[in-house]
């Protein structure tokens, strides 16, 4: 077995020393390839992310810009809505309408699996949580189901396949009692 290549010895111009690097270059491309070859076909093995499988970050953020302008018209929950919060904030606060997609695109991206990182401005109880954001508009459980009907009609129109419709549905549903809890503690203490 030779001697490993010393620091001093790697400059040398001599036949013997370049075919020792070759030979400690090999020998190391061997060793990570053989315990490359389990993870690469782990890898090739896993079913891609949801994010993945909507398309990634570009046709996530073009869902939720068609998804956010359509709540904004939609009669129930947006600016027509007879949710005075709703209400005002789809006529008063339309300047918020693109940082709030660019929020709704990164809680998605997050929520599928994507490489982006959601931080709400109103933390709720989990990083992903949205009880604080949502408080203040009292949306009912009615609401909630018209917005996550506005959301189905949106993935339709991109036509997202079945299967990562009612994933992301299921993701929005599975915050429906975060979203509703500002109207729910509204309610007078017995309704």
């Amino acid at each position: 077995m030779t001697e490993p290549l010393k620091p001093a010895q790697a400059p040398s111009n001599n036949a013997a020393t370049r075919r020792r690097i070759f030979e400690v270059a090999g020998a190391a491309v061997a060793a990570s390839a053989l315990v490359a070859v389990p993870a690469i076909a782990a890898a090739a093995d896993a079913e891609p992310s949801l994010y993945d499988r909507l398309g990634g970050v570009f046709a996530i953020a073009a869902v939720v810009d068609d998804f956010s302008d359509a709540v904004v018209k939609n009669p129930i929950v947006g600016a027509r809505s007879k949710n005075p919060q709703l209400r005002e904030w789809h006529t008063k606060n339309l300047s918020r309408l693109p940082g709030l997609k660019f929020m709704r695109t990164l809680w998605v991206c997050n929520i599928s699996g994507g490489p982006f990182e959601y931080s709400p401005t109103k933390p709720g109880a989990t990083n992903l949580g949205l009880e604080n954001a949502h408080r203040d508009l009292r949306i009912s459980p009615a609401e909630f189901d018209e917005v996550a009907a506005e959301l189905a009609r949106t993935l339709d129109k991109f036509k997202v396949p079945a299967r990562e419709k009612g994933q992301v549905l299921g993701a929005f549903a599975a915050h429906k009692g975060e979203v509703t809890r500002g109207y729910a503690d509204s309610l007078p203490t017995g309704a």
